[in-house]
């Protein structure tokens, strides 16, 4: 088994000394408009009350050096960034989920930020965009919810475009603007990028190619069909960035599909999602472990057999700003398999 623990971004990106290594960007000019997920947003100046749905959009603020602005989070899938425990606890928490509108309302927010359009959008659980609309509170959806992606069917939405990078580095870079902090968003893009490249070149110095993988979230039963990543999202990405090739094709976000089906693509490497949340019994890695070990189909992949069972942070296998530990995690992965062979 590979466990590898999760890593977390540079402590403090928007230090002085980070930022002072790139070019000064140029202020924000209000007043600003952001294009987001087709929708035009107005600010005459930078927004001093945030309220943050989703923890990546939220960590993202924190990296950005944002926190004295967040006035309240909801919508958390796990601990926070560990560099943050301390900024975190200063936050009011409106909800480990979904908040209610009029608690969202109550904070005063000059900007609601999303994480999902499922939580403020069409037909948002917490509140809808036309109802932040009439109070002349805008709303911004991170891009890689929006992007080449259909949500109207509900769940995880369909992506019609492959998920990439560029979408985490659109929602960092709208934030910088919008906040007038260029230079630190400019400094963690440039982070993230840098870590990506590593990781790429890592398992190009490994030698082993035509790799395969399967990444499992989670499952409604544990032993019923699981919910596995498909081509176009987050972990897609992941896959085909490091060159390893996702076994599932399929343009849903999270498909179902059978272990005969994954034990006839008989994957190198197996992914096994570890969360916070204990929604359904798969939700525990060591309840997935145990499955792999003791189905009879499961258990005669190779995957299984050989040990090359990954566990990786959830929130690094969606279109968060954890990503980036996903690709550092595979890569690893595809490493010590390398060494194995």
């Amino acid at each position: 088994m590979i466990n590898h623990d999760k890593r977390v971004l540079a402590v403090g990106v928007f230090a002085a000394g980070l930022i002072s290594s790139v070019s000064f960007a140029s202020a924000t000019e209000y007043p600003l408009s952001i294009e987001n997920c087709g929708t035009m947003l107005q600010f005459d100046a930078a927004p001093e009350r945030v309220v943050s749905l989703g923890q990546s959009t939220t960590e993202i603020l924190y990296l950005l050096g944002l926190a004295d602005k967040v006035k309240g989070t909801g919508v958390w899938f796990g601990p926070v960034m560990d560099e943050f425990k301390d900024v975190n606890a200063s936050v009011p928490r409106l909800a480990d989920n979904d908040p209610g509108f009029e608690t969202v309302v109550a904070q005063k927010p000059q900007l609601v930020a999303t994480q999902y359009q499922w939580h403020v959008g069409p037909k948002g659980t917490v509140g809808t965009t036309e109802q932040f609309n009439e109070l002349s509170i805008p709303v911004y959806t991170a891009p890689a919810d929006c992007v080449g992606k259909d949500n109207a069917g509900g769940g995880d939405g369909v992506r019609h475009e492959g998920f990439t990078m560029d979408l985490i580095y659109r929602e960092i870079s709208d934030f910088a603007q919008i906040f007038d902090v260029e230079d630190r968003g400019d400094a963690l893009i440039a982070s993230l990028k840098e870590r990506q490249e590593s990781s790429l070149a890592r398992v190009t110095a490994s030698g082993h190619d035509n790799v395969s993988a399967v990444f499992w979230f989670s499952s409604p039963e544990i032993n019923r069909d699981p919910y596995v990543a498909g081509k176009n999202g987050a972990a897609g990405y992941i896959a085909g960035k490091l060159g390893v090739r996702n076994i599932i094709d399929s343009n849903e976000e999270w498909p179902t599909v059978g272990w005969e089906t994954i034990a006839r693509a008989n994957p190198d490497i197996i992914v096994i999602g570890k969360m916070g949340r204990r929604r359904f019994p798969a939700d525990d890695w060591q309840v997935k472990m145990d499955f792999l070990k003791t189905d009879p189909v499961a258990s005669q992949m190779k995957a299984v057999r050989n040990g090359n069972i990954v566990v990786m942070d959830a929130q690094s296998m969606d279109p968060t700003i954890r990503l980036i530990n996903g690709i550092e995690t595979l890569a690893e992965a595809v490493e010590r398999l390398s060494a194995s062979n």
